[in-house]
């Protein structure tokens, strides 16, 4: 069916939103585009003149779409190797969305898309939508085909599934680059008590790298604990960068709202590193090494205006 102008400028407008919820639910840049751009051929191949609201028409075929996706996803899931974490997208990219809202800006946040893999389908879509971008639990009941106090009963074990103690700190730009330059210099130190005193008592660090670049199996836990991996980790060495294939460049950068240490090689992101900063401390540590998972954040940073590098000789 030919898609008038109009009708492709409509879907248009909608593309920035529909892409934010769908980062949101399935973790994946890469899948979200893709469920983006399943959303507009049904758009297309849609009877248009008989959709009254399109705006609530196009949130409920992307969010079923993402659904059937989060159910594959899962299951791919069980065999990835080693730890799984979403993919980070920098400062700026639509992906991240509306941000004016504490809840907003934790909803896109590494730690807080970790955490939604706890959730089941159903709570993550109620949860993103409710929180993130304020729909109503009435609007939230017709996308999915259920009743308002269902989701409401939803929408409270969704909470209560993410109900953490800690409060997570706001940083700008600014706040951001002095926080990983402080980070990176005492992992740089070789001296564990530098890094301790940054980090949270009962601190996790998380590093992905998809069976191509070499991560632990398992997360590490504890502040002590953490603090001599990160230590280890940030030893230069030549096998360290024989494996993300050269000597890296190190950067101050937000990615997903948070501080983040972006390691690059060549033309290329090899890393991107996340602090969780919370009003305890750094309490997590996300590593994303997995080349499948960087290819948007280089094309960000190849048009991002990044400053001089912390490191340049590591």
């Amino acid at each position: 069916m030919v898609v008038a102008a109009h009708e492709v400028e409509l879907f248009e407008r909608a593309r920035a939103r529909l892409a934010a919820i769908a980062y949101r639910l399935l973790g994946s840049a890469t899948d979200a585009e893709d469920a983006v751009q399943d959303t507009f051929l049904r758009w297309q191949s849609a009877d248009r003149e008989h959709i009254g609201t399109p705006e609530a028409w196009l949130t409920k075929v992307l969010t079923n779409i993402c659904l059937n996706r989060l159910t594959s996803a899962r299951a791919r899931r069980e065999t990835y190797v080693g730890q799984w974490l979403p993919e980070p997208v920098l400062a700026g990219d639509p992906l991240l969305g509306p941000s004016a809202t504490v809840e907003q800006r934790e909803s896109v946040s590494i730690a807080m898309l970790t955490l939604m893999e706890r959730l089941s389908a159903r709570e993550r879509v109620v949860y993103v939508l409710r929180e993130a971008f304020g729909y109503s639990h009435g609007e939230i009941a017709e996308v999915l085909d259920l009743t308002e106090s269902n989701c409401q009963q939803i929408y409270r074990r969704a909470r209560q599934h993410l109900a953490e103690g800690r409060r997570r700190v706001a940083v700008d730009a600014s706040a951001a680059r002095k926080i990983v330059a402080e980070f990176l210099a005492a992992a740089l130190s070789g001296r564990t008590d530098s890094l301790v005193k940054m980090l949270a008592d009962d601190a996790i660090s998380v590093g992905d790298g998809g069976g191509v670049v070499f991560s632990l199996p398992r997360p590490v836990t504890g502040a002590l604990r953490v603090a001599r991996f990160l230590r280890t980790l940030f030893q230069p060495s030549a096998a360290k960068w024989e494996m993300i294939g050269g000597r890296p460049v190190l950067y101050a950068a937000v990615a997903n709202g948070a501080p983040a240490l972006v390691m690059t090689v060549g033309d290329r992101v090899a890393a991107v590193v996340t602090l969780d900063v919370t009003t305890d401390g750094v309490a997590a540590v996300h590593a994303q090494a997995n080349p499948g998972k960087l290819d948007r954040a280089t094309r960000q940073w190849a048009s991002a205006d990044h400053g001089d590098p912390l490191v340049d000789t590591w």
